[in-house]
């Protein structure tokens, strides 16, 4: 207990440091208050970096420091954590306890895999697919959590194991931008936008903008996962079992709000939608299955499952984007660069593509695109260019990270299966990383904007 108790000190004298250097070093071009706020961001960061306390509590702690240092008020702090987008994942993350409690998760798997063939290539292609699919619609860490056991039973080949691992990993971030509530970074996009007053992206609009990078980013996952595989052996059996009663309930209230999402978005002229609130929907239908006739769910046996962690983590993103934005600390650094505006839009969107895929390889996403997002959003007010594009760019590259295994839940969940190293990581990874900022980058110059 007593070197428990020493390492957890460490790291938290560690984040201090951190904190009080880059106070020192921010004092001088910012504020007292801005200087405070970047100390206070360096000592969140480090300790979700380290792990020198739980997820949940160094979420909390904005609600604690930003008062302190009289960077934000208790009220307009605490306020963040009932973000609308907050409850849009809580009620889809009330489906994915569903969907894992009825098993229904490898009835779609087995269905994904039935349409490749069973040899190694087919198998990575499945894998990575089949991931991205699911995590469009869970959360990543839950995907990568369901499929790699199913994924190493596959095959006894150590090199198949690593390539399988990794499928389920890079698949679960590729398909995790698909729709809004594939991945925290999205959310924390959308509310940004909601504060600000700018028209969100509705779930349809934002589904047809990344279905064309999602799909250049499954081939090219696949295919270099693929290289040098020929010969190996898998053991790989499908399994064909008839859907339960539950399954088909579950089945049909994701119909339902299918439907519901795609009435409600607008058709320009023709369809001005339903009108409904998304995040309305996504927990009215999450709730539904505690009720007749569905009563999948079950309070007292099912919340313990319920990521809380992760919506206070929610909260703190965008709790530091309100402080970034109050403080004045988001124009100040826009200010900065200003000069970016004289290069042409490719270079603009390259040079954020390439900033945030490699910072996030080395900090939580959430954490970095909810320090980025207020400063694009000044930047891009402050030169009169499309701030939707840019904090758009910004968000995805945020999940499109790699390299490292504290990248993404997902990569580190590959990691600690044992099947995968990080030199292999490295490897796969930087190819991907160029790749990614490659299509984000065409994608977005000739198609978003």
């Amino acid at each position: 207990m007593v070197d428990i108790d020493m390492v957890v000190y460490k790291k938290i004298a560690v984040a201090m440091i951190i904190a009080l250097v880059v106070f020192l070093l921010s004092f001088m071009p910012f504020t007292l208050t801005q200087a405070l706020l970047l100390g206070v961001i360096a000592f969140l960061v480090t300790l979700w970096t380290n792990e020198g306390l739980p997820l949940g509590v160094v979420s909390l702690l904005p609600i604690v420091l930003f008062p302190s240092f009289g960077i934000l008020s208790t009220n307009l702090t605490t306020q963040n954590y009932a973000n609308p987008i907050i409850f849009l994942f809580l009620g889809g993350f009330f489906i994915a306890i569903a969907v894992e409690k009825s098993n229904l998760h490898k009835w779609i798997a087995n269905k994904i895999f039935s349409i490749f063939p069973a040899t190694p290539k087919g198998i990575i292609f499945s894998l990575t697919i089949s991931s991205g699919l699911i995590s469009s619609l869970l959360s990543n860490t839950t995907t990568a959590l369901l499929l790699i056991p199913v994924a190493l039973f596959l095959s006894d080949d150590a090199k198949l194991k690593m390539r399988f691992a990794l499928s389920v990993a890079y698949g679960a971030s590729v398909g995790g931008i698909l729709t809004p509530i594939g991945t925290p970074p999205n959310l924390i996009l959308l509310g940004f936008m909601q504060d600000k007053g700018m028209e969100a992206f509705s779930f349809v609009e934002w589904i047809w903008m990344m279905t064309p990078l999602v799909f250049v980013m499954f081939i090219a996952v696949a295919s270099i996962l693929s290289i040098g595989v020929s010969g190996a052996k898998i053991s790989f059996e499908e399994e064909k079992k008839e859907l339960n009663s539950e399954q088909k309930k579950i089945l049909l209230l994701l119909g339902g709000i299918i439907l519901l999402l795609l009435l409600n978005a607008p058709l320009g002229s023709y369809w001005g939608g339903l009108g409904l609130n998304e995040s309305v929907v996504l927990l009215g239908g999450g709730l539904l299955l505690f009720a007749p006739p569905f009563s999948i769910l079950d309070w007292m046996d099912d919340k313990g499952k319920v990521p809380f962690r992760i919506m206070f983590l929610f909260g703190a993103g965008f709790s530091i984007a309100a402080a970034f934005s109050s403080s004045g600390l988001a124009n100040e650094v826009a200010s900065y660069l200003i000069t970016f505006s004289q290069h042409p839009l490719l270079f603009i969107i390259l040079s954020i593509a390439v900033l945030v895929t490699f910072t996030t390889e080395i900090t939580s996403n959430t954490a970095l695109i909810s320090v980025i997002l207020p400063i694009i959003y000044a930047l891009a007010i402050q030169t009169n260019m499309d701030a939707r594009l840019f904090m758009m760019v910004a968000t995805v590259c945020a999940s499109y990270a790699f390299m490292l295994p504290i990248a993404t839940p997902p990569n580190a969940i590959a990691m600690s299966s044992g099947a995968v190293n990080v030199k292999d990581m490295l490897r796969y990874g930087f190819a991907l990383n160029l790749i990614g900022i490659f299509f984000v980058v065409i994608i977005a110059d000739f198609f978003w904007k």
